[in-house]
This record gives C-alpha cells, structure tokens and sequence, in this order.
C-alpha cells in the first residue's frame, strides 16, 4: 500500500522576523513495516542553511537558519510511503506474565540496554499515585503481559474522552487524569506512564493515521492529522504498538515518522525567533492511498 502525505506549518507573525533557527521531525522512518520511498523539504522564505542529521534515538531531524526578514513561515514536507502488514496477525501472541518482563528488564545488565532505556520515566510521563493506581486493575498477578495492556488501552479509550483543544502540549498529566479526557499526545502518554509505573518498556509514537470519510463523501484535504499512540516491548514479540484514542492496533493506516521517550523528543517543528511580539501557528496533512 502507497500514501502520499503532505504536512503543511505556517507561522504568522505579527512583526517582521529577521533571523530564525528551527530543527524539524517530519521524515517518516524506514522501519520492518514500512518504506519512505522519498521525502522532500520546502521551506519559505529559503533557508540559507540546511543541516541533515540523526538524533539519539535515530529519527532524522533537519537543522535550517533563515536570515532574511520575514513576516510568515511556511515549511511543507511531501513523502510517498510504502506500507507494509506488521505480520502481528500472524504471529503467535506472547504469554509472557507482564511480572516476568519486568523481572527481566530490572535484572538484565546488557542484553536489553536498548529496551530498559524506555522503562524509565521522563519529563511527561513521570507516573503519580493516582496514574499507578489506574493501572494496577489491568495488571492482575500472572496476566500475560500482551493481554493486559490490551486491556489498558481499552480502558483508556472507554475512561477519557477525546477533547480537541482541552490540553496543549505542556498540560500535565494530573489534569488529563482528573478531567477524563485530552488529545491523542496525552493519551499516548498516559499509557507510557501506566507501563512504566508497572516497570515495563513503553515508548511515544508520533506519526499520522488516514481518515476514512463517510460512505458517498470526499475527504477534504488537510483533514487529516498528526497521530500519536505508544508501543510496549513484549519478548517473543518486540515492540508492540497500541493505540489508546481507537482501542486499536495499528495497522498499514499508521504511518510512522518516528518515535522518543514522549512529545518532546520528536516535537514535528520548533525552533527560536529574534521577536518579542506572538505569532499565529497553522497545520495542514493530507494522507491520500495511491495503491492498495
């Protein structure tokens, strides 16, 4: 399967800006499951310095300066992307207890260096009382560790409710917990600090996911959106991703771009300005199928 997808950032600004630095998180990873057969990187007005490299956690990230005034910023990615089966539904799903996992992670000195790192809270996704206490039903004595943060992720999606505008992206996760509801970012961090609260390995995706329109209706474009959920390293089976906003697996409508410890290690485009005045901040995707 084939996806064109174009994201689109503009920043407005209410004074003219004369030099701005920005590093950007919008490359789709190669990954087991899927391909980015290309990507290109538009930016207006031209930036006079352009910087490829990869971060820690190896999502390619781009460095660009532009130095002349300017009163807007428009920066446009487009990518066409091979996705491919995980095979998940073919693969025999692990019992593993989610005790023994943990067991293994806190006791491993080597062979899990990787995974262990993702077992560790930071900034978003440090776990309170009241985060374990919601996490502990799913997690029974012996209970297969695949099992039980199906069953967290269905309760996630059942317990809060998807409020667009509620949160940004710096709410903490007591007001999510106390409120009942957020955005895909909190849910996906709320599942992150659910696992870890438990001891286990859980990481942030961030990526897009296709819209299907109504029967007999056409997709608008741009109505499509950034997309975050999490993945769980299960032994047997590696990591597994969940998806907590749709209680579900994902699947070739998910498009990776890449993945960190939450948000703010893969945050799609930031940057500094020399400005004191406040801007106005506009994002367009499209996800369109080529071939199926």
């Amino acid at each position: 399967m084939l996806y064109s997808v174009k994201h689109t950032t503009t920043y407005l600004y209410h004074e003219t800006v004369p030099l701005c630095h920005n590093l950007a998180v919008l490359a789709p990873r190669d990954t087991a499951s899927q391909t980015c057969r290309s990507f290109q990187l538009d930016i207006s007005p031209v930036a006079e310095i352009i910087e490829e490299y990869q971060d820690f956690f190896g999502n390619k990230v781009f460095y660009f300066v532009v130095e002349q005034e300017h009163e807007k910023l428009s920066v446009i990615t487009t990518s066409i992307i091979e996705r491919r089966s995980s095979g998940l539904e073919q693969q025999a799903v692990s019992l593993q207890s989610w005790e023994s996992v943990k067991d293994m992670l806190r006791s491993s000195t080597g062979d899990f260096i990787r995974e262990k790192q993702y077992a560790i809270p930071a900034d978003m996704t440090v776990p309170s009382a009241a985060i374990k206490q919601y996490a502990s039903p799913s997690f029974t004595p012996r209970r297969p560790l695949f099992e039980a943060v199906s069953d967290l992720m269905r309760r996630i999606y059942t317990d809060f409710t998807y409020t667009s505008g509620f949160t940004t992206v710096s709410t903490p996760l007591s007001v999510v917990m106390k409120e009942r509801k957020g955005v895909c970012q909190d849910f996906a961090h709320l599942g992150i600090a659910c696992l870890q609260s438990m001891g286990l390995a859980a990481k942030y995706i961030s990526g897009y996911l296709e819209t299907i329109p109504p029967p007999g209706k056409e997709k608008l474009a741009g109505a499509d959106a950034s997309h975050a959920w999490f993945s769980v390293y299960i032994p047997e089976m590696g990591w597994v991703d969940f998806d907590p906003t749709n209680n579900k697996i994902p699947d070739e409508q998910y498009i990776v771009i890449g993945w960190g410890r939450n948000y703010f290690d893969i945050v799609p485009l930031r940057g500094v300005i020399m400005s004191s005045d406040q801007h106005q901040l506009f994002v367009s995707v499209d996800v369109k199928r080529i071939t199926t």
